[in-house]
This record gives structure tokens, sequence and C-alpha cells, in this order.
């Protein structure tokens, strides 16, 4: 009978152990995943596609949803400007988030408009 609870002494500590080496880092399980902001962000290749996407449906020149227009530069550089489109997007105090009913945009997509704005919001 003693040697039996040694036993499942013995390998109830081993089970123990291995499950001691076992740990989860999100790295490792799936990856890093890189946000480049280095890259030229430009309106044409990055801004309209994104607007055009995300925005439009509800913000063109023919529906104008809340007064907001996305489906040009004018109009873009404006909400820029004053800030209404990062406080939107980043789902600032203060701001109706955007999409409306929809998900937020991914950190890395918000980080590459923040990097247009202050760069100038150009329109190139």
């Amino acid at each position: 009978m003693r040697g039996k609870i040694l036993s499942l002494s013995v390998c109830a500590a081993i089970i123990i152990s291995f499950s001691g080496c076992y740990y989860d880092v999100d790295e490792i399980l799936y990856g890093t995943s890189s946000c480049d902001t280095t890259i030229a962000i430009t309106y044409a290749d990055f801004i309209a596609p994104l607007l055009d996407d995300n925005c439009n449906a509800c913000h063109s020149e023919t529906i104008a949803s809340g007064g907001v227009i996305t489906d040009n530069y004018a109009s873009v550089k404006t909400i820029a400007d004053n800030g209404k489109l990062y406080g939107a997007i980043s789902h600032a105090p203060g701001y109706v988030a955007m999409p409306k009913n929809g998900n937020k945009l991914d950190d890395c997509t918000i980080s590459q408009v923040k990097k247009w704005i202050d760069s100038g919001v150009l329109d190139n």
C-alpha cells in the first residue's frame, strides 16, 4: 500500500512539473504583427481607399450623414485639420465613434491615418 502511495505521489509530481513548463506567449502562439508607420501614407493610395471602404457609404456628397463628407479631398482635409477625423476613428471622448455601428478600425490603421494628418494632410 505504501508503495502505491509513493508511486502515485511521484507520478503526480512529474505531471505537475510538466504542466509548469507550459506558457502562453501571444508572440509565440500567433506571431508578431508589425505596424509600419515609416511608409509614405498618401491620400490617393491609402486614405481615399480607406474612406471609401469604411465611410463613404454614409458620408458622400449625396448623403452627408451628420454633415460630414469623406468622398473628396477638400472635405476630408477640413475634418482632418479640425480633429474630427482622428477623434471619430480613434473613438476619442467628445467625438462620435466611427464607423457607426461597426467595428473600430485597427490600431495600425488609426496610427497610419494619424501619421498622414501629422505630416500635413497632403493631397498626394
